[in-house]
């Protein structure tokens, strides 16, 4: 379980293909990982992914056939910059929302919008997605916690301030990228409990 709060971001060192699935090599920038365990949780751009050889401040992680497909990391390359966060402790602030890690698909960046000093992220997204973000509830982009400002039919839109877009990687972004989307935990549980799913 995570909270979208990225702690650190880190740079994919290497991509190595193991039949279909393939392992990454993630060096966590500033990050000690001196506490780290084999097999400890880690979000990477919003995937939970379980972390392997620790060392200092690198590790690595396999990704399977099925989170190749359905995430960004099926295209991501060395050089390419990751958001992290390591698993919640029960001790750690709640400053975000309940994240799990287990991306629900992509949403395509449309169009970034000056808005004061911050900008508008406009995000195109499957109608079979879109419809579990509502406004001002939270959604999960790229493993960051943030706030719905608008939605449409197909689509939703947030607005980035200078810290978060100082300290992740959506400042990268720009229109035509896909990002990891994880909506809202409680949404899903809703609609199966209504019988919907």
């Amino acid at each position: 379980m995570f909270t979208g709060i990225v702690l650190t971001t880190g740079t994919v060192q290497q991509r190595t293909a193991h039949g279909r699935d393939a392992r990454l090599g993630i060096e966590a920038e500033g990050f000690d990982l001196g506490s780290a365990r084999a097999g400890d949780s880690i979000s990477v751009s919003g995937v939970c992914l379980t972390m392997l050889n620790p060392v200092g401040s690198s590790f690595e992680a396999d990704v399977s056939v099925e989170t190749l497909g359905l995430t960004t990391l099926g295209t991501i390359e060395p050089g390419d910059r990751v958001n992290l966060e390591p698993a919640l402790s029960l001790a750690d602030r709640l400053g975000g929302h309940l994240v799990t890690g287990h991306v629900d698909g992509m949403a395509k960046l449309v169009a970034r919008v000056p808005d004061g000093r911050a900008e508008r992220f406009e995000f195109e997204l499957p109608g079979s997605l879109a419809r579990y973000v509502a406004r001002k509830g939270s959604v999960c982009v790229d493993g960051v916690s943030l706030t719905v400002n608008d939605v449409s039919a197909d689509g939703f839109s947030i607005c980035l301030i200078p810290h978060t877009l100082a300290v992740t990687t959506l400042d990268e972004l720009k229109a035509g990228d896909r990002v990891n989307i994880e909506v809202d935990l409680i949404a899903r549980y809703l609609e199966r409990l209504q019988g919907q799913a």
